[in-house]
């Protein structure tokens, strides 16, 4: 286990590394800069080549992101361009709103999306199957702001309610917070509950056609003892593996709730960045993305032995 551990750990640093120059690269290939964006496209000259300097972009981009890497080993993410806060303190403020959402929306598309899978493949071919399949289809389907969008607008020509603009965190009022995440989790989980619906009937589908399954069956075992004794082993692997790409799913789905529904999130300050051109915030926020995905499918391997002591991890 820990050289295994020790073994993804130096493969993770080494994928961050390489997400870090992508990001890199990929901002500065954009057209315009922040220096563009503060003085305009009519700017004096001489100003635009002395902001050019004090940001640092009159040097070579090689020079830029080892500057910008060595910062980041010693745990300094910079300064905001245009704010001049920290960035690290602007992320920590906005990732707890994106985390907040993401483990919410989480927790009800599984507790929604996994039974309704299970339901449906207990009753492959009837009614109850063809509404899930109906439900599965229309949340895969539907983009998830237009999704948003209509739970907005809905709720507000029916009863006159909207939820508010001002974040309000749950520390400070927990019924305020949940009035303003209300909308935004139901907006993800619908998409990420109806993936859940899908993939779980097929997976007990496919579990119910094995054969030692199908013997089972044969000898008069009831298809729920079945579906706990058999079953559910070999559906919970595969299960928890759907698990982190959801999450990870729903992290890139925040982006556009968060800016649909004014939430202060980690995807809002990104395409605040985006539009400023402010490159250290939106390295930093994307390099502490990269991150989460990574720990996301570690906690995944890891909690493979959990579930199968069987499993071996290479």
């Amino acid at each position: 286990m820990a050289v295994y551990l020790i073994k993804r750990l130096a493969a993770s640093v080494l994928t961050a590394i390489l997400a870090s120059i992508v990001v890199f690269m990929m901002m500065r290939s954009v057209p315009g800069d922040v220096v563009g964006q503060m003085l305009g496209q009519t700017s004096d000259p001489v100003a635009a080549a002395a902001l050019r300097e004090f940001f640092g972009l009159d040097q070579p981009v090689w020079r830029q992101y080892l500057g910008w890497l060595t910062r980041v080993v010693s745990g300094d993410l910079g300064t905001s361009w245009t704010r001049g806060q920290p960035v690290a303190g602007m992320i920590g403020s906005a990732l707890g709103v994106t985390l907040q959402l993401s483990a919410a929306t989480l927790v009800l598309a599984t507790l929604v999306g996994v039974p309704l899978g299970v339901v449906a493949a207990m009753y492959e071919g009837r009614t109850i199957d063809r509404i899930v399949q109906s439900f599965s289809l229309f949340g895969l389907a539907a983009p998830v702001f237009w999704i948003g969008l209509m739970m907005l607008v809905g709720l507000s020509a029916i009863s006159g309610w909207s939820p508010p603009l001002l974040y309000v965190p749950p520390t400070e009022s927990l019924v305020e917070n949940a009035s303003i995440m209300a909308l935004p989790i139901l907006s993800l989980a619908v998409l990420q509950a109806a993936a859940y619906s899908q993939f779980v009937r097929q997976s007990v589908v496919a579990a119910f056609s094995e054969d030692y399954v199908r013997t089972a069956v044969a000898k008069g075992v009831p298809r729920r003892s079945v579906f706990f004794t058999h079953v559910l082993r070999n559906v919970a692997i595969p299960l928890v593996t759907f698990m982190g790409l959801i999450l990870i799913q729903i992290l890139g789905g925040a982006v556009i709730i968060e800016s649909l529904f004014s939430l202060p999130g980690l995807g809002r300050l990104m395409l605040s960045a985006i539009e400023t051109r402010d490159y250290p915030v939106l390295q930093g926020a994307l390099l502490i993305v990269v991150v989460l995905a990574m720990a996301v499918n570690l906690a995944v391997d890891l909690f493979y032995r959990v579930i199968d002591p069987r499993v071996r991890l290479g």
